[in-house]
């Protein structure tokens, strides 16, 4: 199907402002679940010091995602 673009329907290649938060909370999500997989892997090995290391960063990447996620809410939930 073609959609023929109006006065309206321009693309103006401006980008939105909450396109950077939601990047960042999908980095943060993204980060948290890789990390869960490495934490897993040096706990499979017994090394509780490197999986200690990643557990807390785990849970900062988590805390990060939830921060953007909080501020987009607020901003939408204001418009």
């Amino acid at each position: 199907m073609m959609h023929h673009a109006d006065g309206g329907g321009r693309i103006t290649g401006t980008k939105d402002e909450n396109d950077d938060p939601i990047w960042f909370a999908e980095q943060c999500l993204s980060n948290a679940l890789r990390l869960e997989t490495y934490r897993a892997d040096a706990e499979k090995v017994g090394d509780t010091e490197l999986a200690d290391l990643f557990g807390k960063a785990q849970s900062d990447s988590t805390k990060g995602a939830e921060l953007a996620e909080g501020l987009l809410a607020r901003r939408l939930g204001a418009r």
